[in-house]
């Protein structure tokens, strides 16, 4: 009886370190934008999104203010891709619709990808530089269609054009500039692979949670392992069916009661069964408990990854 109150102590204070009682903007799953570049040069390059509003999450436009300068050479923000001239470029550079640079950038030549996986802008048009020429490339405006928003842009002979195009002069006050188009593109292989990981990672933790409750056998094992394997495929699949159809509030909801769908569907089963594979008297209440603490666990896990392993989640 001991171990049990002990268990669900431990889970409840891992819980309240996942969850607190005080509502944080910063927990939760987060819309993303990626965008993949096919027939890009090696030519050095920088991409962001700008933005038709001033703001989005912790990303904003810059105040005027030193200390608030996003780029590496700025000792606060010293993991920025942008160096101060890059960061510059931006800052200066004016949009014939008014959109505006957030201070995000990503140097792309290399991964040909631009993955903005933390609030990214809802309206939004493509933006590239190339520091070597001192030029822009910009699309058209888009919208996020989705939860996770994938596009495609081909910049076959874009690259080639942009050397000979001027730069920006304030005498002007335009640029002559590239236009490039993006497609709307699912990465399916990607997807796969990160449903595959997460599966992967939720089987894992709750077996491991599973010999901490004492179900060491076999048997209980493999129930436990099958039963996951299941409900998180199902899940996942779920979740990317609505994410690719609705926004970020219906994919909230959707998330938060299909992990209480989860839990019901787990408790059950392992009421009726864990036990009964050993021919031991059920103990309903700890089963019920375990399916709790594995789902809260997993969960928070979930949570935390996403922020270090965005591509992932």
């Amino acid at each position: 009886m001991k171990k049990r109150v002990l268990l669900l102590l431990l889970c409840a204070v891992l819980s309240l370190l996942f969850f607190p009682l005080t509502a944080s903007a910063d927990t939760g799953p987060k819309p993303s934008v990626k965008v993949s570049f096919k027939n890009l040069g090696d030519e050095l390059c920088y991409a962001t999104l700008i933005s038709k509003t001033t703001s989005t999450g912790p990303a904003s436009v810059w105040d005027g203010r030193d200390e608030n300068a996003r780029h590496n050479e700025n000792e606060s923000y010293s993991y920025s891709e942008l160096n101060y001239k890059t960061w510059k470029a931006f800052v200066d550079y004016k949009d014939a619709d008014g959109f505006y640079f957030l201070q995000c950038g990503w140097q792309i030549n290399e991964t040909k990808r631009l993955d903005w996986a933390y609030y990214p802008p809802e309206v939004f048009k493509i933006l590239l530089y190339f520091p070597e020429s001192n030029t822009f490339a910009v699309s058209k405006i888009y919208e996020r269609y989705a939860f996770d928003s994938y596009f495609t842009v081909n910049m076959s002979g874009s690259v080639i054009a942009a050397v000979d195009r001027p730069e920006y002069t304030e005498e002007t006050n335009s640029y002559n500039e590239i236009g490039i188009t993006a497609e709307k593109s699912y990465n399916l292989i990607q997807e796969i692979i990160s449903l595959a990981v997460r599966i992967a990672i939720t089987v894992i933790l709750e077996t491991a949670l599973a010999l901490i409750f004492g179900y060491r056998k076999k048997k209980q094992l493999l129930l436990i392992f099958g039963v996951n394997a299941v409900t998180q495929l199902l899940l996942n699949i779920s979740l990317n069916g609505v994410s690719l159809k609705s926004g970020y509030t219906e994919y909230v909801i959707t998330y938060a009661l299909l992990e209480l769908a989860v839990f019901i569907a787990e408790a059950i089963i392992y009421s009726a069964f864990l036990d009964k594979l050993l021919s031991k008297p059920k103990r309903r209440g700890l089963c019920v408990i375990y399916a709790f603490c594995a789902n809260a666990c997993s969960l928070a896990l979930g949570l935390a990854l996403a922020k270090l392993i965005p591509v992932i989640f």
